[in-house]
């Protein structure tokens, strides 16, 4: 199965994605991937909070990347593998890995480092591993799975052409849980259709990079309960956690201010105990 895609927004996403275009392609045209690993299950029902009565603890998805357009470049001090089982030991209960390297640092040479480390380190106990990638085509899930990912982020805004279902389907297909990022109301609707089960909802406009908490909170308070709702960019310490926390949301990512330093353990732990 090959999907078309096309582009149409000026801004971020243009710079982003028309070398992620020619990456696809050189993709396409080598050697077929047969993935070495296989994704673990259970990430939806971790990362579910279930009935709010019973208390349970706003779930962490730590993230993994070196630069990113908005920050610029991050804490290098740490390798990705130290770093994930950093993350790991501190108490997230996913990590991303952002694996598109001009524009975030990243490969997916680094999820592989990331998914053999946890491994060794954790076993089974390991945490979960999302691919955080600009998937265009189903050839990128098939690399996610080969580097070890469990998750594999799906984003709506740059699937204009009515991809979003059948990625859904491909990604499920392979093992992988598909995280579907939402910006607005709208997307949140294609999110649906697709039949998405976990959804994030990013704060942050992709393409204007611009941050929304308020548009963010409404869309998220929407999602029905069937669904496993994330809350996505803009968290920058405890606080901003235990607000999250009281809201729909089952988890949340943590990237920026966990990148920023150099050793993130502290940081990580006190947003643990800030989620519950």
């Amino acid at each position: 199965m090959r999907l078309g895609f096309r582009y149409r927004r000026a801004g971020n996403l243009d710079r982003i994605l028309i070398p992620k275009r020619a990456e696809v392609a050189r993709m396409l045209a080598g050697l077929p991937v047969r993935p070495r690993q296989r994704p673990k299950e259970g990430s939806l029902a971790a990362l579910s909070r279930g009935p709010r009565e019973g208390g349970a603890p706003l779930r962490l998805i730590a993230e993994i990347k070196l630069r990113s357009p908005s920050a610029g470049d991050l804490s290098r001090v740490l390798t990705p593998a130290e770093r994930a089982v950093c993350y790991a030991r501190a108490g997230a209960t996913m990590i991303s890995v952002l694996t598109d390297r001009p524009f975030f640092g990243g490969s997916f040479a680094d999820l592989a480092a990331c998914r053999e480390a946890l491994d060794a380190e954790l076993g089974a106990a390991r945490p979960f591993l999302l691919c955080k990638e600009f998937v265009l085509d189903p050839v990128q899930l098939d690399r996610a799975v080969d580097a070890g990912a469990d998750a594999v982020l799906l984003i709506v805004r740059i699937l204009e052409r009515g991809e979003l279902p059948g990625l859904v389907r491909e990604a499920e297909a392979r093992g992988l849980v598909p995280l579907v990022e939402v910006v607005t109301g709208a997307e949140m609707e294609q999110a649906r259709a697709a039949g998405a089960r976990l959804v994030g909802v990013n704060a942050r406009d992709l393409n204007t990079l611009k941050m929304d908490a308020a548009r963010a909170a409404e869309v998220l308070a929407g999602i029905e309960p069937s669904i496993v709702a994330v809350h996505l960019s803009g968290l920058r310490g405890p606080e901003d956690v235990t607000r999250v926390a009281g809201s729909r949301a089952d988890a949340a990512l943590i990237g920026e201010a966990l990148m920023r330093q150099d050793d993130p353990t502290e940081l990580l732990r006190a947003m643990v105990r800030a989620a519950e």
